[in-house]
């Protein structure tokens, strides 16, 4: 069969497949007398809502979900990362899958997959059509949805050279503007590195991430400050997290925030641009089952969320809420936390069925959905009540205040603190 054949054979099975598992509703009154006001009624009742559920029975079952990544260029297309398959010893270690929330099929859009379970993927940036997987081994894979292969088109080289990763490489991303950019991978192996995808020999920068007495920073987490290539945060196994600088006279490591009592496991920099500019904040989650925030200018713990009794697994701003993020744990809990609300409880909660554990979430960019996923492989998609979601126009100003509130606090407890270490008597 010619290559035309079977490109128009693919194309054609996948649009039969979608139009079979569309339902459509006969009834649909376009006059508008199904009023407005019960569909928002609805969505105020319930500000976490379960839309659907991705699991594949051959490519998800017995599978950890690692990482997920929303497409920047067609918002429909969900990617989750897998690692591997303990009691199938046949199928590929590392496995990644495009979902699509556009339609209502139930197999993944895209099975990508390699020798090595998948510990983080992400959609490349100003490539479409490229998809990037960082892996157990150390080696970063790139897949391309044009191929009809399910094998990677390329990868780093499996080698015990300095320049490369040795270790698992926990976070990938594409990092920069249209015209210059870099894929950049961490590994617990203490490296940072960047990368032009048309060249994964080597990476075309790396950084050896150590702190004082060259000890190194085993990485497991990153995020980059809204607009800034430059500075960057990671979280390490170690419990601490770091503020470090690509280029100029600081290059690597430059500050340290102590508090966490386990592995960092997410870090994310707040990234909702608006009339105040809240980009030094961020956040960082810990097998201490605790949240942290943080400003990168004080080294000083802004605020402690205890509300969990599980390991936290990751943390999200949401991307058009200034005072919303979302957290996931090993309990299966979906936390919403809205801080312009409450700072000690969370404003909304879920929990997945089938005692699994959440280990990702990731906001869908327009920020009125969130993707969960867990330790059997399943995926959750939640609709986010529009109350919740939707800022106001003063929210702004309104976390101002309550990012003050929360720093005269914090110093008020480290005050009180003090003063009773002050009358402790010596022993």
């Amino acid at each position: 069969m010619s290559e035309d054949f079977l490109n128009f054979f693919g194309r054609a099975s996948a649009i039969l497949e979608r139009a079979m598992f569309e339902e459509v509703d006969i009834f649909t009154d376009y006059s508008g007398a199904d009023s407005e006001e019960q569909r928002g009624g609805q969505l105020e009742g319930e500000q976490l809502k379960l839309n659907r559920q991705f699991f594949d029975e051959r490519w998800s079952k017995h599978r950890t979900v690692t990482s997920l990544d929303w497409s920047t260029q067609y918002p429909e297309l969900l990617l989750a990362s897998y690692n591997s398959n303990q009691e199938n010893p046949n199928e590929p270690e590392g496995v990644a899958l495009v979902w699509n929330i556009k339609f209502k099929k139930s197999t993944p859009e895209y099975i990508f997959h390699c020798p090595s379970p998948v510990t983080s993927a992400c959609f490349a940036k100003f490539h479409p059509n490229l998809i990037v997987g960082g892996t157990y081994s150390g080696q970063i894979m790139v897949w391309d949805n044009r191929s009809h292969k399910h094998t990677p088109v390329q990868r780093t080289p499996l080698s015990a050279l300095a320049v490369t990763h040795t270790h698992p490489v926990y976070w990938i991303d594409v990092v920069g503007s249209q015209n210059a950019h870099n894929l950049v991978s961490i590994s617990t192996d203490g490296k940072i590195c960047f990368w032009n995808l048309d060249m994964l020999t080597q990476p075309q920068d790396s950084l050896e991430l150590q702190h004082k007495q060259n000890r190194t920073v085993a990485s497991w987490c990153c995020s980059f400050p809204y607009g800034d290539f430059n500075n960057y945060v990671v979280g390490s196994e170690d419990g601490a997290v770091y503020t470090a600088c690509r280029h100029g006279s600081k290059s690597g490591i430059n500050e340290i925030f102590e508090s966490h009592q386990g592995p960092v496991t997410g870090v994310d920099c707040h990234s909702v641009p608006g009339p105040v500019d809240f980009s030094p904040y961020f956040l960082s989650s810990s097998f201490d089952w605790t949240v942290k925030l943080w400003n990168m200018k004080e080294t000083r713990l802004l605020h402690s969320f205890e509300d969990n009794s599980d390991y936290i697994f990751d943390v999200k701003w949401s991307p058009i809420h200034p005072a919303l993020f979302s957290t996931v744990d090993g309990s299966g809990r979906l936390d919403l936390w809205n801080l312009n609300i409450d700072t000690e409880v969370p404003s909304a909660s879920v929990v997945v069925e089938n005692n699994a554990g959440l280990n990702k979430c990731r906001w869908h960019q327009g920020g009125h959905t969130i993707a969960a996923g867990d330790d059997n492989g399943k995926v959750h998609i939640y609709d986010v009540g529009e109350p919740l979601a939707v800022p106001r126009p003063d929210d702004w100003s309104k976390f101002s205040h309550t990012l003050q509130e929360l720093k005269l606090e914090q110093a008020e407890q480290e005050e009180d603190s003090a003063s009773l270490l002050s009358q402790s008597p010596l022993r």
